[in-house]
């Protein structure tokens, strides 16, 4: 009888370590950094039970379902891109001699050209953002694209929600495009009234669920929309009651958003319809004609980064503004967790002269990460690094400010979770006046924070220094 057991026993034994070395196989072939490569293989090897589930739903880096929708789907991608670049407001398309180097780089992480004729209004806050979207969603003719990483069914998104029901009253067609985990809360009864009214709506999984079994760990991060293809939005504000402070023990979020008018906007409607093709494989028509005259002079890039490129993009623009700042770079982000290659170019560029202030929350929405950024203060403080922990509520916005040269307004996070895990957008903009306005932004914010010391780490007790330390290793999964 015992000698049976053991014989049955030994059957998912043996097929868990083969489990276990197909992963390790994987790994082999695709890591990205040799500690993280020897942990899971450690782990594989001594708890297998636990590191293969743990590898198949966290392990994995690249989002394989979406590289092969996008590869099915690529060549009318393609020639709407091409389109794009031969557009004469196209001023940086990749391949071009006439742009410097630096945002060169940037055009060809995001397979898309810089272009002139925008016009760019900066949203500041929760407020002045969906006033100006509820704005923009009424006055909507033709389509509405919508994409958020969290819709809320509370007073904004009821309010979004009757909007759309009335455009879609009136003939106005609308995609919305949802994260499935980003939005576990959102009420079926939300998603089912909108499409009784017509929209058609779908979640960055639920219509893939078997190419992206095992994928659960990548997030559709982005906050857009496009009206008509002339009118867009980017930054980092989601669709929910927080960020107007309605709780009466709530201070509303601190975030920001950018809208959007003139040729960029392709951009960010090309983006949107590469992550709807995934999640849907339907490519609506669009209206791609760029608008004449053009409504600015303002010159945006959309750089739509994710783990279905080639190359680590979001992780290349954070080193590629850090490594290229002459004067100054400041980052507002609300998640401070980065890598050992963004620290070291962070160290760099304060040790070289470059004024570097990271402006992150005092209060924030994960303790964890709250808790790993308290690790960093002293290779910071010693090489020059501002870390400044805004006091008023909880900030949210995703900014960077590159010198007075270029500022980035989008979706991205400084840490691992945005540079290689999530679906994020970016819109950069190289004109001096809008420069000037977030610059006079983040000073505003800078005067709302404040700077954290070495002592805020040295002077905790012993068990708070090994509890941040023992969070940072978690911070590939922050």
């Amino acid at each position: 009888m015992i000698a049976e057991n053991l014989s049955l026993l030994a059957i998912p034994l043996a097929l868990l370590y083969l489990a276990a070395l197909a992963c390790i196989y994987r790994i082999l072939l695709t890591y990205r950094t040799a500690q993280g490569a020897i942990a899971w293989i450690l782990a594989l090897i001594g708890l297998p039970y636990i590191a293969v589930p743990m590898f198949l739903l966290f392990g994995r880096y690249r989002f394989g379902g979406y590289v092969k929708a996008r590869r099915m789907g690529d060549q009318s991608l393609t020639n709407l891109l091409d389109q794009f670049e031969s557009q004469t407001t196209s001023i940086a398309a990749p391949g071009q001699d006439h742009f410097s180097d630096e945002l060169q780089v940037l055009c060809k992480l995001g397979r898309q050209p810089f272009t002139s004729g925008n016009r760019c209004t900066l949203l500041q806050d929760g407020e002045a953002t969906f006033e100006a979207l509820f704005e923009a969603m009424e006055n909507a003719s033709h389509y509405l694209l919508l994409e958020f990483y969290i819709v809320r069914s509370d007073r904004v998104g009821q309010r979004i929600k009757a909007i759309l029901e009335r455009k879609l009253a009136e003939g106005v067609e609308v995609w919305f495009l949802y994260d499935d985990i980003g939005s576990v809360f959102l009420s079926r009864k939300w998603l089912n009234e909108l499409t009784a009214a017509g929209a058609k709506i779908a979640s960055f999984g639920d219509g893939n669920i078997r190419r992206r079994r095992f994928q659960i760990n990548f997030r559709n991060h982005r906050k857009l929309m496009v009206c008509d293809g002339v009118v867009g939005f980017v930054g980092g504000i989601n669709l929910g009651d927080e960020y107007l402070g309605t709780a009466m023990d709530q201070e509303p979020w601190r975030d920001t958003h950018c809208r959007i008018e003139g040729p960029a906007v392709t951009g960010l409607q090309l983006a949107w319809l590469e992550d709807w093709n995934w999640a849907s494989n339907t490519r609506p028509d669009l209206n791609w004609a760029a608008a004449t005259p053009p409504p600015g002079d303002e010159e945006v890039l959309v750089l739509p980064t994710g783990p279905a490129d080639t190359w680590e993009t979001c992780t290349l623009f954070f080193l590629n503004c850090i490594n290229n700042a002459r004067t100054r770079i400041w980052i507002a982000s609300p998640y401070f967790v980065p890598d050992f290659q963004v620290m070291n170019a962070l160290q760099l560029a304060a040790l070289r002269g470059v004024d570097v202030r990271i402006l992150i929350p005092e209060k924030s929405d994960s303790q964890l990460v709250r808790l790993a950024a308290y690790s960093y203060l002293v290779q910071a403080n010693q090489a020059g690094i501002g870390i400044h922990r805004y006091q008023p509520g909880f900030m949210h916005q995703k900014v960077v400010l590159v010198d007075s040269r270029y500022a980035a307004i989008g979706t991205a996070n400084l840490d691992n979770r945005s540079m290689r895990l999530n679906f994020e957008i970016t819109a950069i903009n190289t004109s001096p006046a809008f420069i000037a306005q977030v610059e006079g932004m983040l000073e505003e914010d800078l005067k709302a924070c404040r700077r954290m010391t070495e002592d805020d780490y040295r002077q905790r007790s012993i068990l708070f220094r090994l509890g941040c330390r023992a969070v940072r290793l978690l911070a590939p999964l922050l």
